[in-house]
């Protein structure tokens, strides 16, 4: 029995889907295949994968990567997972929850490294940035997330949120294909899309202190419908006039909210509040 027999495969091991942890198996082997495909793997490559469910994609990554890591949090499907990749002997299966387990750990030292992954939706975004913040970041990931993610990730200037700066910064994104509901079991509510990120060597704004951007950068998009004036002021504890006065000698209009501003116009935020940052002592940490 292969893991695209999801139903009896679960019936078999006297299971059902989590709904709590946002299961639903990638069956169609059409869209497995161009997600593996789109990952571009060789067999010099090592590849992370979240959330390997019953190994649907882990088989199909092991015959394209040399080595593959495979992160699955339901401890009930480690006996799935062992008797379905037994025959694929460089996979190696973690059980673990990967928002609490460091990248780097996982991978050889110095490893240059691949995410591809069907990603629980309810965690989608605490992935993608725990991934791109860590200290060994992966060169390229390609993800299945629901549709409404994928475009926020992509989003530019007017439509901009906390995750599409947060992913912009560390990579460049693209909406490679949709998914109908149909293709998983059970089916979601929602269409998925597979997004690619190709991660940067470098930033590609001028940022001194990345830590210090994200905090005005998170500030920002605390109170989405306010005027910066005022959202970077309550969120970093700062006077309104001496925020409007550093966004004013930047050329951001003080008046303008958090969702119109580029990547290049956050740094400019960044830069022009950094003097506020680094001498006020009520500032709240990141």
């Amino acid at each position: 029995m292969t893991p695209l027999d999801a139903h009896a495969l679960l019936k078999q091991y006297d299971l059902r889907p989590s709904k709590g942890l946002g299961q639903n198996f990638l069956v169609n082997p059409n869209a497995l295949a161009s997600i593996v495909a789109a990952a571009e793997l060789t067999p010099d490559d090592t590849v992370l994968e979240i959330g390997a469910g019953l190994g649907t994609l882990t088989e199909r990554l092991a015959q394209a990567a040399g080595h593959v890591v495979a992160v699955e949090l339901d401890e009930r499907l480690m006996g799935v997972l062992h008797d379905t990749l037994s025959g694929s002997s460089n996979v190696e299966i973690v059980q673990g929850d990967i928002l609490e387990l460091d990248p780097a750990s996982l991978v050889a030292p110095a490893a240059q490294y691949a995410v591809v992954a069907n990603l629980p939706y309810y965690i989608t975004s605490a992935v993608l940035r725990h991934l791109l913040e860590a200290r060994a970041r992966p060169r390229r990931m390609v993800v299945t997330v629901q549709r409404e993610v994928a475009e926020r990730i992509v989003a530019q200037p007017g439509e901009m949120s906390m995750l599409s700066v947060s992913v912009q910064f560390y990579g460049r994104p693209h909406v490679l294909f949709r998914i109908k509901p149909g293709s998983f079991y059970p089916s979601p509510d929602v269409e998925s899309a597979v997004v690619r990120v190709d991660t940067h060597d470098t930033p590609p704004v001028d940022v001194e202190d990345v830590d210090a951007f994200f905090r005005v950068v998170k500030a920002g998009f605390a109170q989405r419908r306010k005027q910066l004036r005022n959202t970077l002021a309550g969120g970093l504890h700062l006077p309104p006039e001496e925020v409007e006065a550093r966004l004013q000698k930047v050329s951001i209009d003080p008046k303008r909210r958090a969702q119109a501003l580029s990547l290049e116009e956050w740094a400019k935020v960044a830069r022009a509040l950094a003097p506020s940052l680094l001498g006020g002592g009520t500032v709240p940490p990141p």
